[in-house]
């Protein structure tokens, strides 16, 4: 049978594939959940590699399914650190009446271990992450796999395409177009020394030494950034907080030193980044060893977590891949809410400009500023 069509509409994606209606996760009505370099990747391949149903094509970093649900019908694999980009992918796939589970994606931080024939790579923000998914496909790349590399082209620099000479071989770079970029890759199979870099590691003296590692996607990966340091200030002791959460955890810094100072306390740590609950995982098990009443969840801010905490500690993203925005934050304010008990508080550090005082005062009625550094300012709301 086949697929409905799309309904007209802003949110719709017109490509060689066919015509898609694409969402956002989480929703954002401003923006919409592809750009021009998805547009480009899809019309090259299209135009210089077509595929059918016996191909195997791998998909990395793909936002909000925009590559997934255009190539769905030959079952492509989808590699994203991202559970909210998996979200998306599943969500946009049901929305174009195909099935949720018709591109597979990594329930892990592993690449798959097949060779491939086609790879299309989004070029991520951080290329430490870069690297390392550079080198985890040089093993799956066959003398004629065809790798294809997009991006705006504000976001591709010299440094982008000396990775990619340095782990996979010769680039050529196409005209922009619509202010994109692609990379097409020469596989040098010469080209062989190394593997993905090992997480990065530093030291923290806190209410004891801690070592933090890093996997690649993480932010601030060489040193704790100055935002932590301040809330690291300003954590309560004791045994008052029996429940801390730990919400968009990255390596779990916040937990682990919160965990120090309440020795009775039960830990959760939450987080989008498979990369990150990985890293907060073997972190905390490096300061704790097993023992300690803890749970690593990768989930979109606290859904589908129970109410019962009394400590929220949050150091919210205010991006998204590429994207600016308080979309999250307000998520895990009003999450973080809902899982508190009565006079359980949610402790934040954030910029001064991103204004998260008056949002917390509007989610919770009350908030307190405990300490401000002049850039950076911590607070504390509390639910009645």
């Amino acid at each position: 049978m086949a697929r409905p069509r799309p309904r007209p509409g802003r949110n719709l994606l017109r490509v060689p594939q066919g015509e898609f209606e694409l969402e956002r996760e989480p929703p954002a009505p401003n923006l919409q959940a592809w750009d021009a370099a998805d547009e480009y990747l899809l019309a090259d391949l299209d135009d210089k590699r077509p595929v059918s149903r016996a191909a195997r094509v791998l998909i990395v970093n793909d936002a909000f399914g925009a590559l997934g649900v255009a190539l769905a019908p030959v079952a492509p694999f989808a590699w994203q650190d991202s559970y909210l980009a998996q979200q998306a992918l599943r969500a946009n796939l049901l929305r174009n009446a195909y099935p949720a589970d018709s591109v597979e994606t990594n329930a892990g931080i592993e690449f798959p271990r097949a060779a491939v024939d086609v790879i299309l790579l989004k070029v991520p923000k951080s290329l430490a992450l870069l690297e390392h998914q550079l080198h985890a496909l040089r093993p799956l790349m066959q003398r004629d796999t065809y790798l294809v590399a997009g991006g705006m082209a504000r976001h591709i620099h010299a440094s982008t395409l000396a990775l990619f000479e340095a782990i996979l071989g010769p680039t050529a770079t196409t005209r922009a177009r619509k202010k994109s970029r692609l990379i097409h890759v020469d596989r040098d199979h010469a080209l062989t020394d190394g593997g993905p870099p090992a997480p990065s590691c530093y030291t923290l003296l806190a209410d004891r030494e801690y070592t933090l590692c890093n996997h690649a996607s993480l932010f601030s990966r060489e040193r704790l950034d100055r935002g932590s340091r301040l809330l690291l200030g300003h954590l309560p002791a004791g045994d008052a907080a029996r429940a801390i959460v730990d919400l968009g955890c990255g390596n779990g810094v916040l937990g682990i030193v919160a965990a120090g100072l309440n020795p009775s306390a039960r830990l959760l740590f939450r987080d989008e980044s498979r990369m990150a609950i990985a890293s907060a995982r073997a972190n905390f098990e490096r300061a704790f060893g097993r023992a300690r009443a803890v749970a690593f969840e990768v989930g979109d801010c606290l859904d589908g977590v129970a109410a019962g905490a009394d400590l929220v500690l949050a150091n919210p993203p205010f991006h998204q891949a590429h994207s600016v925005g308080d979309g999250i934050a307000w998520r895990m304010f009003t999450d973080a809410r809902r899982v508190l008990v009565p006079g359980g508080e949610i402790r934040v550090v954030g910029n001064h400009h991103l204004g998260y005082y008056a949002r917390l005062k509007r989610i919770f009625g009350n908030c307190e500023t405990l300490v401000s550094d002049g850039k950076f300012v911590v607070l504390r709301a509390t639910r009645q």
